[in-house]
């Protein structure tokens, strides 16, 4: 390794110690500002929105030169590089998670739980149902409220891969993610993928009846859109759910041949195909099409395939049953669990 800063890209002591004296710098006036804490936020505030800082920068340079020692000098290299850096960083950081988990208590945890807890899906025994439109406004991959958080407030250091996001491997060295946050995010996105892909709530598949042993007849009535099977030749059918009429209302019905027709079940409002598929014993036969089947008193079973445009189509909704929103985007400190660093050289100097 150089000890003098060449101009190249070789690594250089020199450099390495010029950068320690800018962090220096840069901390002290961080200390000595009227709001130290508000300053200290606004600089790891800079990395969470994609910007490099001078600590950051070091610190990332500091692993490069320890790693250039070999794995001989290893111990020594995190000791003298790294981990005074990592620890700098840390002081920046803790302040800092602590002030995005207000920002998204109080930006979208909190009108979540007002909007949504009290309601079907997420309270799977509550006859109230949740908004679609307002859901939209929370679930909308380009523009909903989740996803504008996540670009405003962490764009820096979580990145969208696919329909996953996922934390950026070197910008997000140090912070803790809680992984309830991502797990959820990323329920909520494939959702939105399937659900909510024109902005509104709107899912486009196709139905078929089939037969049962002992029904003569299977009607449902999807809004304004209904199926009519009479045990013969078979079709599918497309729907879309909720219909653009906006007649929100899911029947079943079925006639066997001992009786009249009757009312397997009768669900008002516009989650009512969701609860009529929560009832249903589901058997996927592909990646798209699904074998859906209500049993009724007789023992009887009323059979309707599913073929989805994505995914697993009106199914998906079926996640958010029980759904709660995590309320923290990193874990305390205090709560992670240590993990012995891997760096081969035992305790350093």
């Amino acid at each position: 390794m150089d000890t003098k800063d060449s101009g190249d890209n070789s690594l250089s002591l020199q450099t390495f110690l010029t950068r320690v004296i800018r962090v220096r710098l840069k901390l002290q006036q961080v200390t000595g500002a009227a709001d130290p804490q508000a300053m200290m936020q606004a600089l790891a505030q800079t990395v969470f929105q994609g910007k490099s800082v001078d600590i950051t920068d070091t610190r990332d340079y500091g692993s490069l030169v320890a790693a250039s020692l070999g794995q001989e000098w290893s111990g020594f290299g995190q000791a003298v590089f790294v981990q005074p850096m990592e620890q700098a960083w840390q002081q920046v950081l803790s302040p800092t998670a602590e002030s995005i988990n207000n920002q998204w208590q109080q930006a979208i945890v909190n009108d979540w739980q007002q909007d949504f807890n009290d309601r079907w899906p997420f309270s799977p025994d509550k006859q109230s149902e949740a908004s679609l439109p307002l859901l939209s406004q929370y679930l909308r991959n380009d523009t909903g409220r989740i996803t504008q958080f996540v670009k405003t407030s962490l764009g820096g250091v979580l990145r969208r891969e696919g329909r996953h996001w996922v934390p950026d491997a070197i910008a997000a060295q140090g912070l803790h993610f809680n992984p309830d946050f991502l797990n959820a995010l990323n329920q909520l996105s494939e959702l939105a993928d399937v659900a909510f892909t024109g902005g509104d709530a709107g899912v486009h598949f196709a139905l078929m009846g089939k037969p049962a042993r002992d029904v003569m007849q299977t009607d449902l009535y999807l809004d304004q859109q209904k199926l009519d099977y009479h045990n013969q030749v078979e079709n599918w059918q497309p729907f879309v759910w909720p219909d653009s009429q906006w007649k929100p209302h899911t029947t079943l019905t079925w006639t066997s041949v001992s009786a009249g027709e009757r009312i397997y079940a009768d669900y008002p409002g516009s989650w009512g195909f969701i609860r009529l598929l929560d009832r249903a014993q589901v058997q996927a036969t592909d990646n798209s099409t699904f074998i859906l089947s209500w049993k009724v008193k007789d023992g009887s079973p009323l059979n309707i395939m599913m073929r989805t445009d994505a995914g697993e189509g009106p199914l998906a909704l079926l996640k958010l049953k029980g759904f709660r929103l995590p309320q923290q985007v990193f874990l305390d400190t205090d709560s992670v669990p240590d993990v012995p660093s891997d760096n081969g050289g035992g305790d350093g100097l």
